[in-house]
């Protein structure tokens, strides 16, 4: 049954006379766990990333302390109506990119692939130039934040260590995790990820039970809070600008939450078991985490706490700040506090994990492109690019700023270079899609994989995120509210990005387009390589399935419905 309006087109993808099946190129060979992998895993990095892990990962693993404690200042902003409404509208646009990216994605899944490779293909190689560089330091550096923000969360609890201790230990397990073969990260993530799921689930079940008086007080909150004090708040202002402001912050500030998910998706591909199979079922079951997680979600916070509780706005980063504490506090339950303050540093210590990962692959992906020294293309026997990841590793050590207040100007600098990371990328993504849907409608080309809300999403995403990305940092531009620092924090990103784009074209890319006509861009490099890699995966999927049919044990059958 078609799921969300999408639909996969079981259409062989149209080969050019001169990119025929090169034995050589697509030879199969044989691991030593006994599966068959083409050629193409051998140019570097390893498909280890199960249908499962992928499917997790794609919704949990840059879930950090945005969506347990950021959104209670979303809360505290806008009020509880203003918070449903920012999180519905971010979620529908999310989902307008990722439908966009795995459509792009499923093309052509190659080790290295990432939207700036993809960008570099089919736009201009600038433009691919300015994105995967921006990728690689704003991951980087929202690593450095997390493992940062994890300190935060641990300071909940009474002792005396030194913030630099957990520094790093967290840095040490986050680099290890991502040394490790990408099997191990797939793994560890896939837990992380679930244990995630499962505290948002039982926050959400908690929470009904709080609105129809099953706490320990008995007291139905229902949708008080909606009433008194009220489903909108104002900001700055008072009257329709004030309540007007006060929407447009919050659904500026919500999109922080969801940042790089669809992202990640990508840069798994190029690591993942039969991506043309799984990025489609990703995508599909993304729609759904969208609508529990953040959609019912962030009712339930409007539902059970008060937005002009004090704590909302304390800045402590950890579960004294969360809305869901807040609540639970309100309530009388006295245990489930620590419990949650658990599950929030588990998120922090899982974005960090992705975040590092991510900005490793995004380095092994700009070299692949040619716009990275070659150093970085290189692989273990396992996959895993080493001198990327070293590299990517350093950006971690950026966190010890925090530990002193000085540094920590420095590092909140830092930071502010990608608060405008996630939009500018959004924007992107959604043009590299329309150019690569009107490539493949002038070259004839047959895709694997189309969503029906395509290219029509793609133009309103654009839009959209556009109009987010300058108004990122309205707020300084408000009578006496603006100072230079201010506007600099909330729009420094886009200069950098502009200056990476149109600097590489000036002096590297001077032959280039600034993009290229539909006809020229490259749709036939590398299809063959793709084509005998998934139909290798194809029949191995199949074997495994006859096999499980056949009753040869119970083993057999629960391996393949959970793998």
């Amino acid at each position: 049954m078609a799921l969300i309006g999408e639909s996969v087109v079981n259409t062989k993808i149209n080969h050019y006379d001169d990119k025929v099946h090169d034995p050589e190129l697509n030879k199969i060979e044989t691991c030593s766990d006994g599966q068959q992998l083409s050629s193409l895993e051998h140019a570097g990095t390893k498909r280890n990333i199960k249908s499962r892990h992928a499917q997790m990962i794609a919704i949990g693993g840059t879930i950090g302390t945005g969506l347990f404690v950021g959104s209670g200042q979303a809360l505290a902003t806008g009020g509880p109506a203003f918070l449903f409404v920012a999180y519905c509208i971010i979620s529908i646009l999310v989902y307008g990119v990722v439908t966009a990216v795995v459509e792009v994605c499923t093309f052509l899944p190659i080790s290295g692939s990432s939207m700036a490779y993809f960008g570099g293909r089919f736009i201009s190689p600038s433009l691919g130039f300015a994105l995967g560089w921006l990728y690689f330091y704003s991951f980087g550096i929202i690593a450095a934040y997390e493992i940062t923000a994890a300190t935060i969360v641990i300071d909940y609890w009474p002792n005396n260590v030194p913030v630099a201790v957990w520094i790093t230990i967290m840095l040490i397990i986050i680099v290890g995790l991502n040394l490790c073969p990408v099997g191990v990260f797939a793994e560890t993530e896939f837990w992380f990820a679930g244990t995630k799921v499962v505290m948002i689930i039982g926050l959400l079940i908690l929470s009904f039970i709080l609105m129809v008086g099953g706490g320990p007080s008995h007291e139905r909150l229902g949708f008080r809070y909606w009433n008194d004090p009220g489903a909108t708040k104002t900001y700055i202002l008072d009257g329709p600008g004030g309540r007007f402001t006060a929407f447009l912050y919050t659904w500026v500030f919500s999109g922080f939450s969801f940042y790089f998910g669809p992202e990640l998706i990508v840069f798994t591909a190029g690591e993942m078991r039969n991506s043309r199979k799984n990025l489609p079922i990703a995508a599909k079951r993304f729609f759904y985490r969208l609508i529990i997680f953040y959609i019912l979600g962030s009712l339930a916070i409007g539902a059970i706490c008060d937005s002009n509780s004090e704590g909302l706005t304390s800045g402590q980063g950890n579960a004294n700040a969360s809305p869901w504490v807040i609540a639970i506090r309100n309530s009388g339950i006295s245990v489930l506090p620590s419990i949650i303050n658990v599950g929030i540093l588990i998120s922090a210590w899982s974005s960090g994990n992705s975040f590092l990962y991510m900005s490793s692959r995004a380095l092994y992906s700009l070299a692949i492109a040619g716009n990275a020294p070659g150093i970085f293309k290189r692989c273990t026997k396992y996959g895993v690019p080493l001198p990327a990841v070293i590299a990517s590793s350093l950006f971690c050590l950026l966190g010890y700023l925090s530990v002193g207040s000085s540094a920590g100007v420095a590092f909140n600098w830092l930071i502010s270079l990608t608060n405008t990371a996630g939009f500018t990328s959004w924007a992107v993504c959604c043009v590299i899609l329309i150019r690569f849907r009107k490539a493949c409608q002038i070259q004839v080309i047959a895709v694997p994989y189309q969503s029906r809300f395509q290219p029509y999403a793609a133009w309103v995403c654009l839009f959209f995120f556009t109009f987010l990305l300058l108004v990122n940092g309205f707020i300084v531009f408000y009578p006496g509210r603006f100072t230079p620092s201010g506007f600099l924090t909330t729009y420094l990103g886009i200069p950098i990005f502009l200056l990476l784009w149109v600097g590489h074209k000036l002096i590297l890319g001077r032959k280039d387009a600034w993009m290229y006509k539909p006809e020229d861009v490259d749709l036939r490099s590398n299809l063959a390589e793709v084509e005998a890699d998934a139909e290798t995966w194809a029949a191995k999927e199949l074997a495994q399935a006859d096999e499980a049919s056949s009753g040869k044990g119970l083993w057999n059958r629960i391996s393949v419905i959970w793998g």
